[in-house]
């Protein structure tokens, strides 16, 4: 997979951006809101402290800062395509508030393909905050092929995705008053509620569209739900 995909694969402007301190700026700024809007609604939609979470592509734990509080000690994993992110996030982000000691770096993998059989834990959620917008109709089948015999019966994966119409769908669509254009062939990427089907299609989720979540790009929220 090369860096074409997306500007997340472009494995040298991260680590210059990690080099300059902008590590923040990379995973999409809002550090604050949407590091707290993440951890707010996994929590209003059941999330316990005793639960394993994944939090796939997790990069510097915008999100990871107050899950990781929140959970039990070794309750939280993540995995991102970036060693310098996860580098960064943890000893910039995780160590000054002393969540270290609640988070072994044997949590933490660096995957640009989802190797979560690596982390030999089940989990009870995931997270895909932000990722599907910047991946590939098959990248994703690829990621919720690989979680599936990670996932408990019953476990749900959130993700956020920019959704399109029917008749949006061939097309550029703008979003956030016009600062992002989506598009079916490129990053950012939109789909249709039937292009996610298709990711788990012979795989045992049911898919739900949540939609609207409060995002301020205006990212909608899809759930994929475990069967047994």
């Amino acid at each position: 997979m090369t860096h074409r995909i997306s500007n997340y694969y472009d494995r040298e402007l991260i680590a210059s951006d990690v080099r300059k301190g902008q590590h923040r700026l990379r995973v999409g700024g809002l550090w604050e809101e949407v590091g707290r809007l993440q951890f707010e609604f996994l929590r209003q939609r059941g999330l316990q402290p005793w639960m394993k979470l994944l939090d796939i592509g997790c990069g510097c734990f915008r999100g990871g800062v107050h899950l990781v509080e929140y959970l039990d000690p070794a309750g939280y994993f993540g995995i991102d395509i970036s060693q310098e992110m996860l580098d960064v996030g943890y000893e910039k982000e995780l160590v000054p508030h002393g969540l270290d000691r609640k988070l072994p770096r044997a949590n933490l993998l660096c995957s640009g393909e989802f190797a979560f059989e690596r982390f030999g834990a089940s989990f009870d959620v995931a997270l895909a905050q932000s990722l599907f917008t910047h991946l590939p109709l098959n990248h994703i089948r690829l990621c919720m092929e690989r979680l599936t015999p990670v996932m408990r019966p019953g476990g749900v994966l959130y993700a956020t995705a920019f959704l399109a119409s029917e008749g949006d769908w061939p097309g550029p669509v703008k979003r956030w008053d016009g600062r992002i254009t989506s598009s079916p062939v490129c990053d950012p990427y939109h789909y249709r509620a039937r292009d996610l089907a298709y990711c788990s299609d012979g795989l045992p989720w049911r898919l739900d569209v949540i939609g609207e979540w409060g995002h301020p790009r205006d990212q909608s929220m899809v759930m994929f739900t475990r069967l047994s």
